[in-house]
């Protein structure tokens, strides 16, 4: 029981019986979202694009690199984004205890807020996983979890900005969160250039399909505390 809400980002029902969130409450709407920056040459990159395209996103940040580029939070705030916590360190939280987890969560906290003075409310773990002391404690501290229902796999060392764009955009529907990322901390070298190049493609395609890029910040609260898939 301890480790089954880690096949929530993977098995729908296993979001469903935990109740985590994979998607929005939107009739139009699909979420852009980016983890485990901010990066120097890849959040930029990654705003520029967005700025191009004229769209939102959510970017899950790492405090760790929060820490090292506190500029760069400030920067994804002032271009209208919304942050979002990614932990501290960028490392499975299987076998974490609480302890751990409430510490890693509120140095991450402490880091978003000093560099832009935010307070988020959203919450994606490194690689998705929750445990169950992991999700109970996140949303003790205010926090909503939210994880993904398409991703464009950019990570990957032969990703290209066709692969990331056909990803991410493989069946898509109302609702859908988008995973991308906009550093290569944690994943193949300069795999951020191959995702900034994906953005337009991606933008298109949301409209070709009569859908729009959207903000978490129109959906209210209370539909996020009871969202199911």
């Amino acid at each position: 029981m301890q480790w089954a809400p880690a096949a929530a980002a993977f098995l729908p029902p296993a979001a469903r019986a935990f109740a985590i969130p994979t998607r929005l409450p939107s009739t139009r709407g699909v979420l852009l979202s980016f983890d485990d920056g901010p990066h120097p040459q890849g959040t930029p990159a990654v705003l520029a694009a967005l700025d191009r395209a004229g769209v939102s996103a959510v970017f899950f940040v790492s405090g760790e690199q929060a820490k090292r580029r506190p500029e760069l939070v400030r920067e994804v705030a002032a271009a209208g984004h919304e942050l979002a916590l990614h932990g501290y360190r960028h490392q499975t939280r299987r076998q974490w205890h609480r302890g751990l987890l409430a510490e890693d969560t509120r140095r991450a906290l402490d880091a978003l807020s000093g560099a832009a003075g935010a307070v988020p409310r959203l919450y994606r773990p490194p690689h998705g996983v929750f445990s169950l002391t992991g999700l109970r404690l996140v949303r003790r501290l205010a926090l909503e979890p939210l994880l993904w229902s398409k991703w464009g796999r950019d990570w990957e060392r032969d990703a290209t900005a066709s692969t990331i764009a056909d990803a991410a955009t493989d069946g898509l529907r109302a609702g859908d969160v988008v995973l991308l990322h906009d550093a290569d901390h944690y994943g193949a070298r300069g795999n951020w250039r191959a995702t900034a190049a994906a953005l337009p493609q991606i933008v298109e395609r949301i409209a070709a399909a009569g859908l729009e890029a959207t903000s978490v910040s129109t959906a209210p609260v209370p539909a996020w505390l009871a969202l199911t898939i």
